[in-house]
């Protein structure tokens, strides 16, 4: 089966969750004093979420392939934790679309170092005068979406 749409699919109903993320975590840093303590709060409810559907999912990781894994892996958690803390911070302050809009042309900026160069594991798909022609439509966006 093609995965390409279900992969499609998925970042829609992601995307459209971040949107909707942004303005919750920063009511709830208001209730609960820091966007800090908000991206606790919702993580430790993703976690809750998460544990759930593994339980119910029945998904078991393989401890052998487990000791394998590098370092790093380990940190990803942080990253998610950050644009949670920061979307909690930056959203009351400079709104959901400009915030987003500037956190997406971070993503799609590196996204693109990493396919390039083929970092953290992922298959080389190199630059290309496309996806500078994105790059520079989503600043251009940025820009607008500030003006705006």
């Amino acid at each position: 089966m093609n995965q390409t749409l279900p992969a499609v699919i998925a970042m829609l109903i992601g995307g459209a969750f971040l949107a909707l993320q942004a303005p919750t975590n920063a009511m709830l840093a208001r209730g609960v004093g820091s966007p800090v303590n908000a991206a606790m709060i919702s993580f430790l409810v993703g976690s809750l979420g998460l544990i759930v559907a593994a339980l119910l999912l029945r998904t078991r990781p393989d401890p052998a392939v487990i000791r394998g894994l590098p370092w790093w892996v380990w940190v990803g958690g942080v990253y998610g934790a950050v644009l949670v803390a920061a979307t909690a911070f930056a959203a009351p302050r400079i709104g959901v679309a400009q915030a987003l809009t500037i956190g997406v042309a971070a993503q799609l900026l590196v996204a693109v170092a990493l396919d390039h160069f083929g970092w953290m594991g992922l298959k080389v798909r190199p630059i290309d005068l496309s996806k500078i022609a994105g790059l520079v439509l989503v600043a251009a966006g940025v820009v607008l979406v500030r003006r705006g």
